[in-house]
């Protein structure tokens, strides 16, 4: 993109849910600004973003891709992110860098509950957003009726610039209430039109529309409100002005129209993006922290600066290597130089520096400040760490990944595989942090475990393609946890003499239930060195290994105390060995009569169905021994809040695909343990042959 205005820089991202069409409006404003010479499409794997075989084949984003373009002389840096739940944790580490965002808002389904989760993490990051209202040709869509349901589904205040002109089959095009000028379309996906005078019938409307406007952009500027209040009209200027303004403070949000797969009212879209979205400057100064010093560091978004940038994303290719995607928040940053990585405490060498253009990259000669470019091959960094001046430390606060909420456990295809496959994992998990890999000390099972079943497949899927390593997954196992409800005092003594040296501990212990979520807690009360000090981390290690296993489905222990209050020893034959054998046995002990229950884990269901499948879909919820908390209208839907257990929704995504006829979305995350019924823990020691 060559040496530029910072100012004249955009870095936006397209959000909302799935099949709202982000990526068909990316493929649009590549082809308008001429950086596609045709018009990409995802149905028939032409997409320029959605290039990942496993993207085709679903024909869905599964993960964050990068292009750039100009118009009208600004650079623009988008991102088309994914909006599946299982996915959504890469359009967070996105937003996080991000300067603004376009929110995308069907008009046949409205918000739904991806896109709420999305308006949060834009809340948080402060990230200004627009509005587009998209698929205006198709049979349902109802313009006013989704503006009305992001409204109210996302506790937003609109400001409608642009309306359409007819709906359904019959849209002709847009109208723009700032300029008051129609736009009629060609609708012959190149984005042509002529712009006319408003058509006598919807200027009544146009009128209205653009009244509402007025008031709105006027509310967010004190010189356009005294204005406004002394009836003078606001000129197309003033109203641009005011539109930014607002967009910039969050008063309210611009909202469009149009048809991304059409190429309706994209151009529209493009202008505004320019004139309403922030540029690097205006997202203003980046607070951070001095290395190892409680000292607050700032760098503002200036050439002159020291150089600094945070890496959001990973990208592993095994013919290419490892990808860096970095947003430059000071400085400039040259190829063949070297930076420093101050969560690893390392020094990094630059090589090339790439703009990314979907799955290409194109070598530049620098990044300035506001830059989003791809660092090739640095040996120790990883998603989330910082960049910076080698002379002027800085670190910016990482984002935490989100935590998994489903595990599957993984079987080579061939046998002596295993290091292979765990290596692939091991890249895997660098371009995803939301993927843990662990192995099982008590089954030896390797445990893959990530945001939802269809997120652990596509990664099985890319462990095969890119790396060549196959896996089966096994049924995914339940992580259950045990409890007491009952306290005891025992007695555990291990006693062991075997010519020479013995053994010798001895204590007592109190075990006793705690609230749950409480998780354990071990209290030392003994008194007069009955156990000696140096014994008693022992004890506490040998409870700690005996809480591993519950005596009902061997799951862990969770919510207890254990008190050790008393005891005894032997000068001689005294050990920590003893000490902690001692404990496990006390604590073995202690579980015969404290009652022993098992906690299923308790998952946050987020359900969007359409309004004739509600019925059914909270039926088979109470069936699933959910608890219905509350369900939301929403355009054309419902959204369903309820706790269910895991075990019951472990495939619930096929089920409710069946349920809705492929209408029906939901999402997930874990929320609490909550002990199960007892029927059904008999029936759960049952299965695992325990009863």
């Amino acid at each position: 993109m060559g040496k530029y205005d910072t100012t004249m820089l955009r870095n936006l991202g397209i959000v909302a849910h799935n099949s709202a069409g982000k990526t068909s409006l990316v493929e649009a404003m590549l082809f308008d600004t001429g950086m596609t010479k045709k018009l990409g499409k995802v149905s028939d794997g032409s997409s320029s973003m959605d290039f990942e075989e496993e993207e085709i084949k679903r024909g869905m984003t599964l993960g964050a891709s990068l292009n750039h373009c100009v118009w009208n002389n600004y650079n623009l840096n988008i991102v088309d992110t994914p909006g599946v739940s299982n996915f959504l944790h890469d359009t967070r580490r996105c937003l996080r860098v991000l300067g603004g965002a376009v929110v995308i808002v069907s008009a046949i389904s409205g918000v739904k509950s991806q896109t709420r989760k999305i308006w949060e993490w834009c809340d948080k990051f402060e990230v200004p957003r627009i509005a587009f209202v998209n698929k205006m040709d198709r049979e349902r869509a109802d313009f006013l009726k989704a503006v009305d349901d992001m409204e109210k589904s996302l506790g937003v205040r609109s400001a409608i610039v642009t309306m359409p002109i007819g709906a359904e089959e019959n849209v002709r095009g847009t109208i723009d209430l700032v300029k008051m000028k129609a736009r009629l379309y060609e609708f012959d996906e190149t984005g042509t039109f002529k712009e006319v005078d408003i058509p006598a019938d919807l200027l009544e409307e146009a009128q209205r529309l653009r009244l509402q406007l007025v008031e709105t952009v006027a509310e967010a500027d004190d010189a356009l409100m005294e204005k406004y209040l002394e009836d003078e009209e606001l000129s197309e200027a003033e109203l641009l002005r005011g539109l930014r303004e607002g967009t910039l403070t969050g008063v309210f949000t611009p909202v469009f129209c149009g048809s991304a797969l059409a190429n309706v009212g994209v151009r529209q879209l493009l202008d505004y993006i320019v004139a309403c979205l922030p540029s690097p400057v205006d997202k203003g100064t980046q607070v951070g922290t001095v290395p190892d010093k409680d000292e607050v560091a700032e760098r503002q978004p200036s050439e002159e600066e020291p150089f600094s940038g945070m890496v959001f994303k990973t990208i592993n290719d095994p013919y290419a290597g490892k990808l860096s995607l970095i947003r430059v928040y000071s400085g400039t940053l040259q190829p063949d130089s070297y930076v420093f990585n101050p969560n690893r405490d390392e020094k990094e060498r630059v090589g090339h520096i790439f703009m990314m253009a979907g799955k290409e990259q194109q070598d530049v000669k620098s990044a300035v400040a506001g830059e989003i470019v791809a660092l090739p091959k640095l040996k120790y960094t990883a998603t989330g760490d910082t960049l910076c001046d080698l002379q002027t430390p800085i670190i910016f606060e990482p984002l935490v990944p989100l935590k998994p909420i489903i595990s599957f456990a993984l079987e080579p295809v061939k046998k002596g595989d295993e290091d292979k496959v765990y290596s692939g994992l091991q890249k895997l998990m660098e371009e995803d942090p939301t993927l843990r890999v662990i192995r099982d000390d008590e089954t030896h099972e390797m445990v893959l475990a990530g945001m939802g079943q269809v997120h652990l497949e596509v990664a099985v899927e890319r462990l095969k393609r890119k790396y060549g390593a196959a896996v089966t997954l096994k049924e995914p196992k339940v992580p259950y946890r045990e409890t007491i409800r009952a306290s005891t005092e025992v007695q555990g003594k291990h006693k062991k003499q075997s010519g020479g040296r013995g053994q010798f501990g001895d204590v007592w212990i109190k075990v006793e239930p705690l609230p749950r979520g409480s998780g354990f807690e071990f209290v030392d009360k003994v008194v007069g060195g009955v156990v000696p000090r140096n014994y008693i981390p022992a004890v506490e290690k040998g409870v700690i290994e005996a809480m591993r296993t519950g005596p009902l489905t061997a799951s862990q222990l969770v919510d207890l105390r254990v008190t050790l209050y008393d005891g005894s020893h032997h000068s001689v034959d005294s050990s920590e060995m003893a000490f902690k054998i001692a404990g496990s046995i006390a604590f073995k002990k202690a579980m015969e009569s404290c009652k022993p229950t098992l906690l299923e884990p308790i998952m946050s269901l987020e359900v969007t169905v359409p309004d004739d499948c509600m019925g059914d879909v909270i039926g088979d919820l109470n069936s699933r021994r959910g608890k219905v908390n509350g369900v939301e209208p929403q355009a054309n839907a419902q959204t369903i809040r309820a706790e269910v257990p895991m075990s019951e929704v472990l495939r619930y995504a096929p089920e409710l695909r069946s349920m809705t006829s492929d209408r029906g979305m939901f999402s997930m995350e874990f929320d609490k343990y909550e002990e199960v019924p007892s029927h059904q823990t008999v029936k759960i020691l049952a299965d695992i042959g325990k009863a």
